[in-house]
């Protein structure tokens, strides 16, 4: 079966959002030892969000138009309500549960980047 049109798409979006939630981390650790880590950290949740906007896109984009699989519309999904819920966290000061979140992000981010780049091309939909 072809690759979907949009599956290198995906594959960027996914290494950007990647990137994206590293930055996030490092600029966490400027928030706690500098004086502009706030505003830095405040500017790369921006660029996470984006990016999870734009990996739930392209996931779609893959699926429906593309004729591949499904089953990269959930973490994407997934991405970018947890991006969402860091944000709101974020505001409320709630590092116990925002510091956490933000690890489980990146480690899902990484992993599906991982699983994404090893494969050849997706997995073909399902017959009905």
């Amino acid at each position: 079966m072809p690759t979907p049109r949009f599956f290198p798409v995906l594959r960027v979006t996914i290494a950007l959002q990647t990137a994206a939630l590293l930055a996030q981390a490092i600029t966490a650790g400027l928030l706690l030892s500098t004086p502009g880590g706030r505003a830095l950290h405040g500017i790369s949740a921006g660029a996470v969000l984006l990016t999870g906007l734009l990996h739930l896109v392209a996931a779609i984009l893959v699926w429906r138009p593309g004729g591949g699989s499904p089953r990269a519309v959930l973490p994407a999904a997934l991405i970018l309500v947890l991006a969402l819920a860091q944000m709101a966290l974020g505001a409320m000061h709630m590092k116990a549960v925002h510091v956490p979140i933000g690890v489980l992000m990146f480690g899902g981010s990484l992993m599906q980047l991982g699983q994404i780049w090893a494969s050849g091309r997706p997995a073909p939909a399902a017959a009905a």
